[in-house]
């Protein structure tokens, strides 16, 4: 059997456990890490030794434009899951899935993915009755706010009809209806924990994932990758990926 080579770009937390889960994972091999911030690591896909067979992306905004000029290039598979992302970063994600298989999410884990598949199956039997709210809470040393699991929990709940965001609260500003209020926490070592809030007349409904280590995180990275590897060039989520049979 072939031995798929995998780029790993970016070597924080989330990459180190990765890199450990490509080595041990049966018939894959770890190419090279990509991190231009650490000297033991290659600083661009370009200085690898050949053409990987995929790219996993657990990185930093920065490294985008190299990911994707790399990936169309060589026409390369790869899994995006840095959060952080402009529109128009998002934007050139989805232009490169015209040339190669582009799994995009902001978070890999198998109960986030579960969260947002009930998230689209109950909203629209709730919201015209009920006041939706997100809250979402990281570490200390988490750049952005919201987190892209906040976002990816919005989008799916906007999929039934016109939602208003508001991020914060601040001074006087009634709710108004038919809004989502998104809100940030940051301390400590929160892993991540989101809530998605469903508060009606007399009666709440939440919904809540809490992540209890980063290692939740790898396996649907893997996941995603395998996924990745056999697909069709387009773009898709980690829903794709974990239940392929409702892939497009």
């Amino acid at each position: 059997m072939e031995q798929k080579k995998i780029a790993l770009v970016g070597y924080g937390a989330m990459g180190k456990r990765i890199a450990a889960a490509i080595k041990d994972h049966e018939g894959w091999e770890l190419l090279g890490v990509i991190d231009p911030l650490n000297e033991e690591c290659f600083s661009s896909l370009s200085l690898l030794p050949e053409k990987p067979h995929v790219v996993i992306d657990f990185s930093h905004p920065a490294n985008l434009e190299m990911i994707l000029s790399y990936c169309r290039e060589q026409e390369v598979p790869c899994v995006l899951s840095t959060t952080g992302f402009s529109p128009a970063q998002e934007a050139m994600c989805r232009e490169l899935s015209a040339y190669t298989p582009v799994v995009r999410t902001q978070n890999t884990s198998l109960g986030i993915n579960i969260m947002e598949e009930i998230l689209r199956t109950i909203t629209p039997v709730l919201k015209d009755r009920f006041d939706i709210e997100i809250i979402e809470k990281h570490h200390n040393k988490k750049i952005d706010a919201p987190s892209g699991t906040a976002k990816m929990l919005a989008r799916a709940i906007e999929e039934s009809g016109d939602f208003p965001e508001v991020h914060g609260r601040d001074g006087v500003c009634p709710r108004q209806k038919g809004e989502i209020g998104i809100h940030a926490i940051r301390g400590g070592t929160i892993v991540g924990e989101h809530t998605v809030l469903f508060a009606g007349d007399d009666e709440l409904i939440e919904i809540k994932h809490t992540a209890l280590s980063k290692q939740v995180f790898v396996a649907g990275a893997i996941k995603a990758a395998e996924f990745a590897l056999s697909a069709p060039k387009g773009f898709y989520s980690m829903g794709d990926a974990l239940f392929p049979h409702n892939a497009h």
